[in-house]
């Protein structure tokens, strides 16, 4: 990944392809929309590259309804309600990043999760996979979300950290420009939920990884 950003105090990190593996159950509720309309299932990988787009995304995806199209609405409250029912009947943490989450929660260090997922589901997911962030910053708790920096600051603030001094680390495009606009170092990781033609390397970020074992292996010993 080049040289290593000097390590900081804390670690924000988004949620969906970043932090956990939630795409086995995303794909379940995607392919209950579509067995409701007699549709047959997509294949998981094709569900996988569009997670991290959201609940909208998948109802493209899944039935071709565009955001403003007659059915849309209706669509992705039976998609969120089939995904509600089970957030962590699969979703599992990236292999290696428990001993990571577990080496910066004690002082001086920290980490918390900035997310564009609704509270209704990032809750309930973190507490079945009994994570304790300092910091949960969810879709719905501001104003704005990510590309838009203010999750990122409150996030830090609530950690008692400067924002210099935090690594947000992230699966999208969004989420480097999301840390470069807050005036944290952006780390793109590769093993998340990324298009065909996603390129890691063209994000606006300070450092990239392709494995959840290579970012540990960079954050070890700190």
């Amino acid at each position: 990944m080049g040289d290593t950003p000097t390590l900081p105090r804390a670690l924000l990190f988004d949620l969906d392809g970043t932090l956990v593996d939630t795409a086995p159950d995303l794909a379940r509720a995607t392919n209950a929309l579509r067995a409701h309309h007699g549709l047959t299932a997509l294949p998981y990988p094709v569900i996988r590259a569009q997670v991290s787009n959201g609940g909208s995304a998948l109802v493209r995806l899944a039935l071709g309804l565009d955001h403003e199209a007659d059915g849309h609405a209706e669509a992705r409250a039976f998609l969120l309600d089939a995904y509600g029912r089970d957030v962590a009947a699969e979703s599992r943490l990236f292999p290696g990043l428990e001993s990571l989450i577990v080496a910066w929660s004690a002082p001086p260090r920290a980490w918390g999760i900035v997310t564009n997922k609704p509270r209704a589901y990032a809750e309930p997911l973190i507490e079945a996979l009994q994570l304790t962030p300092g910091a949960l910053l969810c879709a719905d708790d501001l104003p704005v979300r990510k590309p838009a920096p203010e999750p990122l600051w409150e996030a830090a603030r609530r950690l008692g950290v400067a924002a210099d001094d935090c690594w947000y680390i992230g699966d999208h495009r969004r989420d480097m420009q999301a840390a470069r606009a807050a005036g944290m170092v952006g780390i793109a990781v590769g093993y998340g939920y990324l298009e065909e033609n996603d390129d890691i390397h063209a994000w606006p970020a300070d450092g990239w990884f392709d494995t959840p074992q290579a970012l540990v292996r960079a954050l070890q010993g700190a």
